[in-house]
């Protein structure tokens, strides 16, 4: 059974731009690993105009930033993970998790994603679209 990826983005706020948020199999994965006051990248970084998302998938795997704890990313690390096709699986893996606290042990990663990549490619597809927060004042 593939996991399934939903790209959510978030209004800006008074701290913020436009960020975006990632839905894996119906949980928000950047609130889960970043903890409260986190945020996601910002949308115009992962859903440019102009060019292709990085967050589409090729055969070369690379490694994204997905989030960042509300202490910033430079204090506590970053949410990070690689992105790679294989083929009609894309997957995400080799996570990289922000500690709670610059002392506090490195966390547990989240387990590897297996994503369909006709409905992985739809869903960025579908983000890179919808420009909606563009306009939003």
């Amino acid at each position: 059974m593939f996991d399934r990826l939903e790209i959510r983005v978030l209004a800006p706020g008074p701290r913020f731009a436009a960020q975006v948020r990632f839905w894996v199999n119906g949980e928000d994965i950047v609130e889960e690993a970043v903890y409260e006051g986190g945020r996601g990248p910002y949308a115009a970084d992962v859903l440019p105009t102009g060019r292709p998302s990085p967050l589409r998938a090729t055969a070369e795997a690379r490694r994204l930033e997905l989030g960042e704890p509300d202490c910033t990313g430079g204090c506590c690390g970053f949410l990070t993970v690689v992105v790679q096709r294989f083929g009609e699986i894309v997957q995400w893996s080799d996570w990289e998790v922000p500690r709670p606290s610059p002392l506090a042990p490195d966390p547990y990663p989240p387990a590897e994603l297996h994503f369909d990549a006709s409905q992985y490619d739809a869903e960025v597809a579908r983000a890179e679209a919808d420009r909606w927060w563009q306009m939003h004042p």
